[in-house]
């Protein structure tokens, strides 16, 4: 709790001074490109927060670009291009890759829990449960893929759900068998693209969030929260996974070290943003009640200071 504390801090300093729409202020109306990168899991939910923040605010253009959210802070680090606001799947990608040189801050606005999506033809899916689905994806007819870790944080979510589960089930050398077992043709940048490949029947199941396999209409199998990475209360539980990924700078040469966490969504304006104003109306816009009911009805799960 106390970590999402910090969050809600952080979001009330963000939001400082954004006491209603510019109009609302007694200000000039709000208008102007508003430029959004975003998670390839945040492209649904943030398509429906512009176009509704567009309608109370007809002058602004908004405009969005979804990838894996590391692809995304690259685009700062390595292209110089800068939006006026990221919205990534993990708070970990804005303090590791991004702090200080291209932003001052972040603020966490949502959750998620990890999931293995499949559909009515996937094979074994009447089979399949959160106790077993590990044996299945172990079968050779099996097709099953996760992203690219060094791309999106699914993917190095999906390693670490491999390490919890050997410890969870017991079973000695799992995480390192469904590492051999990923066929590296089935892989994407971002599990966005996995979920069309279980649509398109090319996959059985893709590792992916539940907020996407919701809005996506899929299945999925709910697994033990002792894995899944949703619960703030076994935060000391996930902190036994970690995935080391290269780092940002050009060639791989540095790298970065991630570790098991309960998933947190997050956003922050980049330093240099061009349109911070609008920037920050939007993310006051994100975090009202309009903004939360938004996100709650793609899937995703707003966790509130009490």
């Amino acid at each position: 709790m106390r970590f999402w504390l910090l969050l809600i801090a952080g979001a009330t300093a963000a939001t400082a001074g954004c006491r209603g729409s510019g109009a609302e202020r007694g200000g000039p109306a709000l208008r102007g490109p508003l430029v959004v990168f975003n998670a390839g899991s945040l492209a649904y939910p943030f398509r429906q927060l512009l176009e509704a923040f567009a309608r109370e605010h007809p002058g602004v253009v908004p405009s969005q670009e979804s990838s894996g959210s590391l692809e995304a802070a690259r685009k700062l680090t390595d292209l110089g291009k800068i939006p006026d606001l990221l919205a990534v799947a993990d708070y970990g990608v804005i303090t590791r890759l991004l702090i200080p040189s291209h932003a001052t801050g972040y603020t966490g606005f949502a959750s998620n829990s990890m999931v293995l999506a499949y559909s009515d033809r996937s094979a074994f899916a009447g089979e399949i449960t959160g106790a077993n689905w590990w044996r299945i994806l172990l079968r050779p007819e099996v097709r099953w893929a996760n992203s690219n870790p060094a791309l999106d944080p699914n993917g190095y979510r999906a390693l670490m759900v491999f390490q919890l589960a050997e410890l969870h089930y017991g079973e000695p050398g799992l995480a390192r068998r469904l590492e051999r077992d990923l066929e590296p043709r089935f892989v994407r940048p971002s599990e966005a693209q996995l979920i069309g490949l279980v649509q398109a029947g090319e996959l059985d199941y893709a590792w992916s969030y539940r907020s996407l396999a919701v809005t996506a209409g899929l299945r999925w199998v709910a697994l033990p929260p002792e894995i899944d990475l949703s619960d703030p209360a076994r935060t000391d539980q996930y902190l036994a996974a970690r995935v080391r990924l290269p780092g940002p700078s050009l060639g791989g040469r540095d790298s970065v070290e991630f570790r098991g966490e309960p998933i947190r969504y997050a956003l922050t304006i980049p330093t240099g943003a061009p349109h911070p104003e609008l920037a920050r109306e939007f993310v006051r816009f994100v975090l009202s009640q309009r903004g939360t009911e938004i996100l709650e009805q793609a899937g995703l799960v707003v966790r509130r200071e009490r």
